[in-house]
């Protein structure tokens, strides 16, 4: 038993009013920043002539709620302004990609090396991996048969990153089959971390990192260092690579791999070949950008399979009839020609795209109006100096009831083409920027409307998706982590096999 001396009582109880008083000196302290910044963004700011709700100047949640797409084109389309200092927090390896490459002429040149991997042409070379890795899925679905509950974030991560890493690298992972034998596949734990990691990092100072990274808990540095294990994994297949093509194992054929594009890449006027660093920050930039987002997606997509009976009876009637065998996935061009498919995965988009968050601009020094340089952006009649941080972002676009009625209800059917409604298709076709907009825009969207399109065909044509009691309309609720994630971190469903013909 411990006994405390009057002495130690005294002491504690020093430390303790100490703690209050600077407790309420930093309350105080803050609360003065506060209204002084609000004081100066509401009168003396060059901003503060805009209108709007007074909170729009001091917050910015007016701004999530609020968009106007002929400002948004003109700032991401025609000005193409550069990116915001925000995007740095996405960092790998402690090295720029395309994604973090803020001004706008380094990143045409870095877009130049990957994007003809993503065309629809050379994606659908790959569709025999995209195929095999679909139908392990529901392999595996197949075993558990409807007894438990999965965690589809879970098991759609581990499928995208085998998918990704052979379109990648050429390069087999197996993290599905590790899934099913109930083992972590540490690069598959590594890009889902990555994000928080990242978004944790930019809020806090550098030393104050290094601190909480030593915290002695073998999950947290696991966190921690989720960027160090995917530098590992991407180094040693760039080496492997290399070594391969050097030594001429590398078969010289049209199915290329997205990591021998890079290297052979040759960078801008100076024609050098692109840098081992670079290189391997743009491959990691790919595997973060392209798991987690359509992972999460696909597990949103299947939730309302599990709740919208009349949804899945018409993708069901359709698939039945344009995939008679359940296991053989049918060509991609003829999967984005079946109008209930496409239209299921367009409503899922508007409701779900993985990346809601505010896309970050910067007014430049001087802008071009009518042939006339000028030192402001003019947005919508008002005057932006150099350096204002402007943005838009899909959420609200996505939920315009002028544009998209009953906007927060899932409605595939809006849609489908029907006599008379070409314009209202149109109009809804201009409001949606799920991958974002402008010359910035996901390069690798294609790559992720594919696997959509398959992974929904192979699940909604083999299984009948349940909702499990653990699930539900607040354990799904949205919370956005620059890439959005259900409130309960997992979305649990049953997938019962069908019962086919």
């Amino acid at each position: 038993m411990d006994f405390a001396t009057p002495a130690s009582t005294a002491a504690a109880t020093a430390v303790s009013l100490i703690c209050d008083h600077l407790g309420a000196i930093l309350v105080s302290i803050l609360s003065l920043y506060l209204a002084i910044n609000a004081v100066y963004q509401l009168v003396f700011s060059p901003l503060s002539a805009i209108p709007g709700p007074w909170y729009a100047a001091i917050s910015n949640f007016w701004l999530t709620t609020h968009v106007d797409i002929v400002t948004s084109k003109s700032i991401y389309t025609v000005h193409k302004f550069d990116k915001s200092s925000y995007y740095k927090s996405l960092l790998t390896n402690n090295n720029d990609h395309a994604m973090t490459t803020l001004p706008h002429g380094p990143h045409a040149i870095r877009k130049k090396g990957y994007a003809p991997h993503y065309t629809p042409t050379n994606l659908a070379l790959f569709q025999p991996e995209m195929n095999q890795y679909a139908v392990e899925v529901a392999e595996i679905l197949d075993n558990i048969s409807g007894r438990t509950s999965v965690d589809c974030l879970d098991l759609f991560r581990q499928l995208l990153v085998d998918v990704s890493s052979a379109t990648a690298f050429g390069y087999r992972v197996a993290a599905l089959s590790k899934w099913a034998i109930d083992t972590v596949d540490p690069l598959s734990t590594a890009i889902g971390d990555f994000p928080k990691r990242g978004i944790l990092r930019s809020v806090v100072p550098s030393w104050t990192w290094d601190l909480i990274c030593r915290i002695p808990n073998n999950r947290w540095r696991q966190m921690c260092n989720s960027d160090g294990i995917m530098a590992q994994f991407v180094s040693a297949r760039v080496y492997e690579t290399r070594s391969q093509m050097r030594d001429g194992k590398m078969d010289e054929h049209e199915k290329v791999p997205l990591l021998q594009r890079l290297l052979r890449y040759r960078v801008g006027p100076s024609d050098e070949l692109m840098s081992d660093q670079d290189i391997i920050s743009e491959q990691m930039g790919h595997l973060v950008a392209g798991v987690d987002t359509t992972s999460t997606t696909l597990s949103y997509l299947c939730w309302e399979l599990s709740r919208r009976a009349d949804i899945t009876r018409n993708l069901q009637a359709e698939l039945d009839h344009a995939m008679p065998d359940s296991r053989v996935v049918p060509d991609i061009n003829v999967l984005q020609k079946l109008p209930y498919l496409n239209a299921f995965v367009k409503e899922g988009l508007r409701i779900y795209s993985a990346v809601p968050s505010l896309l970050e601009r910067v007014v430049p020094a001087s802008t071009t109006k009518n042939g006339v340089f000028s030192e402001t952006f003019d947005l919508m009649g008002f005057e932006l100096p150099a350096g204002t941080v402007v943005a838009t972002q899909g959420w609200s676009m996505h939920r315009d009831p002028s544009v998209f009625p009953s906007p927060d209800t899932f409605l595939p059917d809006r849609w489908l083409e029907t006599p008379g409604n070409a314009d209202q298709l149109a109009r809804m076709a201009q409001f949606m920027m799920p991958f974002g907009t402008g010359s910035r825009q996901c390069g690798g969207q294609n790559f992720a409307q594919i696997m959509l399109r398959i992974m929904i065909a192979v699940i909604a044509r083999n299984f009948d998706v349940i909702t499990p009691s653990e699930t539900n309309e607040k354990s799904m609720e949205i919370r956005d982590s620059f890439v959005v994630f259900p409130a309960s971190m997992s979305c649990r469903l049953m997938f019962s096999p069908r019962k086919h013909q």
